[in-house]
């Protein structure tokens, strides 16, 4: 399996699910009547991020993912989104960006040192393996799993199968 295998696949399937439950959950505040805004608000703890910064999270991660695997500089995306479609449209882009990618932009990336900010102005540096399995994919499917945790614990009608999207 190449390099590309592992990542591009992965971040496409995860981000087509969370844009279909993201239809569920759209349609379940319509039918009782919710204010949107409370559900894209809400949190599995106060100290977590809100669903609506969740999803922008799993995005960044994606695409940054695959940028910087490829030696190319992460999009910079403004975190504006305040309603299901825009959220929806973020996940457009994030999933044409990362269809963006080709093969053989990541020939090589598995050894390839990556370096990336760490937060309080430091930065670190993984090789191209280590970066995908320890550190982009896991935060990745952190987000994801936690968005369709919020929306699972708000009585949206989803489950595992929903969280795997279509393989």
């Amino acid at each position: 399996m190449s390099f590309y295998d592992s990542a591009v696949p992965a971040y496409l399937q995860m981000l087509a699910s969370l844009s279909a439950i993201l239809d569920k959950a759209e349609a379940h505040v319509t039918a009782k009547k919710i204010e949107p805004e409370a559900l894209l608000g809400s949190r599995l703890y106060p100290d977590m991020l809100p669903l609506s910064r969740q999803v922008q999270v799993a995005c960044d991660q994606a695409m940054r993912g695959c940028a910087r695997l490829t030696q190319n500089e992460p999009q910079s995306v403004p975190d504006t989104e305040k309603t299901f479609g825009e959220l929806k449209q973020r996940l457009a882009k994030a999933m044409d960006y990362v269809k963006g990618f080709t093969p053989a932009q990541f020939e090589g990336a598995d050894s390839r040192e990556v370096t990336f900010p760490i937060g309080g102005g430091k930065t670190t540096t993984m090789t191209g393996q280590q970066y995908l399995s320890s550190f982009s994919l896991p935060n990745f499917y952190f987000h994801v799993a936690i968005a369709h945790g919020i929306l699972r614990h708000s009585g949206i009608e989803i489950g595992k199968r929903d969280f795997l999207g279509a393989s």
